[in-house]
């Protein structure tokens, strides 16, 4: 063997069987059918999965029959994967969600080889689906009808089933399984507990849970109401102190104004009397040294005025004497 872009070729015993698993949905009903031939087997070579084929070529019981490709495996056992446009096996690097790869942790990946999507000589078993169902029946896939072991669960998957409309009680239409007896017990019958069903006390929950809804809704108002009106008194009484702090600033600054004027007007009026005494005893000095002075000048005139009486009596007597 040896590989040639991914796919794997043997050139000693390579056989053309190819087994078909054809399966048909509406009965529930799948049979895997093995082809020979070559030249039919053909049909499928480089078709892609998703794509219709028409079995016109695989044989007369097939003539009218449409099948559309599913998947498949390769001669190894890897799985087509979707999306890989290979016509042969890739290792791709696989995480959640991904087809052909089921994690065992949370955020695990893994690196894994899987076949592409393009059919090829490599393919051992290919997956088929009836799309549309020709003439003949197929033995074991339409002839028979496989009923369904469960049914649905949920209650739009039971009307979607039945055709029902929202005003039919689905829970008559439960799909029940019979178990029938064992080991000395009784047969029983077991029905699925129906999922997302209306029920009156579903309703009456609902109404419960708006009117609570609707009542936290009312208290949280209150409660924002209550806080706004709160801060906004708080905002009041804040304001309220800032003038009442601001008036009282204003008051002690008048008053000490007030003082400091007083003050002023005080000093100013003590200096002005200190002036007015000052320029009283001033005037006083002066009016007294004044006085003084017209005394000395009264005085200084008597006395001049006398010597020179004396000087002229004296003049007089010594004129007589000489006469």
């Amino acid at each position: 063997q040896r590989r040639v872009h991914g796919e794997s070729k043997s050139y000693f015993n390579q056989n053309s069987d190819m087994k078909f698993n054809i399966s048909y949905p509406i009965n529930g009903t799948q049979k895997c059918v093995e082809i020979d031939d070559e030249q039919k087997v053909s049909l499928f070579y480089d078709r892609r999965m998703g794509v219709e084929v028409a079995g016109d070529q695989l044989g007369d019981q097939f003539k009218g029959y449409i099948f559309k490709i599913a998947g498949g495996n390769d001669r190894d056992g890897f799985p087509m994967k979707q999306g890989v446009l290979v016509k042969g096996r890739v290792r791709l690097l696989l995480s959640k969600g991904h087809s052909c790869y089921i994690p065992k942790r949370t955020g695990e990946r893994k690196r894994k080889s899987v076949r592409g999507c393009i059919v090829g000589s490599d393919i051992k078993v290919l997956a088929l689906t009836i799309v549309k169902k020709g003439e003949q029946e197929l033995e074991g896939i339409t002839d028979t009808k496989t009923p369904r072991r469960l049914g649905p669960k949920r209650a739009n998957h039971i009307r979607k089933l039945f055709a029902l409309s929202k005003q039919d009680d689905v829970r008559r239409y439960v799909v029940r399984r019979s178990i029938p007896a064992k080991d000395g017990k009784k047969p029983r019958v077991k029905a699925p507990k129906i999922q997302r069903l209306i029920t009156d006390v579903r309703l009456r929950r609902k109404r419960i849970y708006k009117r609570e809804k609707k009542q936290r809704w009312l208290n949280t108002r209150k409660a924002t109401e209550e806080y706004h009106k709160l801060c906004q008194d708080y905002r009041k009484q804040k304001e309220q102190k800032r003038v009442q702090s601001e008036e009282a600033k204003k008051a002690q600054t008048g008053q000490t104004t007030q003082a400091t004027q007083a003050q002023t007007k005080a000093a100013t009026q003590t200096q002005a009397k200190g002036q007015t005494q000052t320029q009283a005893k001033g005037q006083t000095q002066a009016k007294g040294q004044t006085q003084t002075t017209q005394a000395q000048q009264t005085k200084t005139q008597q006395q001049t005025t006398a010597k020179t009486g004396q000087q002229q009596q004296a003049a007089q007597t010594t004129k007589k004497s000489k006469k």
